[in-house]
C-alpha cells in the first residue's frame, strides 16, 4: 500500500497516511501536492508522495520519555563505538559512567554491544580508546521522534529524507 508524507504547512513532518486519504485531502483543498512519483491513479491524476497542509496546525509539546526502546530507535539499533547493528547483544551505556556520577539522560546514554560496552568498564570513552559514531541528543519533537519508527519501515523512506531530515 502507497504511504504519502503528510507536511504542516511549514514544511515539518506531521503524519504518514494512505494514498488515499491523501487524495481526498487534496480534493478538499486542505492540502497541495510537493512531489508525487510519475505513477497516476487516474489519468490526468498523479499519485502523490509528500502533500503539504494548506493551514499551520500547532502541535503540543511533549518530551520523549527516556526508555530502552526508544534509545535504541534514536541510535538505529547500533553500537555508538563500532557500528555493529542489531543483534541481541546490544546494550545501554552510560558514557560518563553511573559509578562515577552519570546520570541516566539523553544526552549520557548510548547504544553499546556488548563487547564495547564490557571493554569500556567503568572509563569515558577517551579513557577506554573508543570514538563515538554520533554525539547523544535528547529528541525535541515527540511526534517527529513517535512517526519516524513508521518511515524506517516505509518504502517511500529514501524520497522523504530531504523533509525529515532537511538534506
Amino acid at each position: 500500500m502507497q504511504k504519502v508524507l503528510l507536511l504542516n504547512a511549514s514544511y515539518e513532518p506531521l503524519n504518514v497516511c494512505s494514498w488515499k486519504r491523501a487524495i481526498v485531502l487534496l480534493l478538499k483543498g486542505k492540502a497541495v501536492e510537493v512531489e508525487h512519483n510519475g505513477r497516476n491513479i487516474a489519468p490526468g491524476v498523479p499519485l502523490p508522495l509528500v502533500i503539504r497542509l494548506q493551514h499551520y496546525i500547532k502541535i503540543p509539546h511533549k518530551t520523549v520519555p527516556l526508555t530502552r526502546k526508544n534509545l535504541m530507535h534514536r541510535d538505529k539499533y547500533t553500537c555508538q563505538y563500532c557500528g555493529k547493528t542489531g543483534g541481541g547483544d546490544l546494550t545501554i551505556d552510560h558514557v560518563f559512567p553511573k559509578s562515577r556520577g552519570g546520570k541516566d539522560e539523553w544526552e549520557n546514554m548510548v547504544v553499546a554491544c556488548l563487547r564495547c560496552n564490557v571493554s569500556k568498564g567503568n572509563k569515558t570513552p577517551e579513557e577506554a580508546g573508543l570514538v563515538m559514531k554520533t554525539k547523544p541528543v535528547k529528541p525535541i519533537n515527540f511526534a517527529y521522534f513517535e512517526l519516524t519508527k513508521q518511515w524506517n519501515t516505509a518504502k517511500e523512506y529514501g524520497t522523504w529524507e530531504k523533509y525529515l531530515y532537511g538534506t
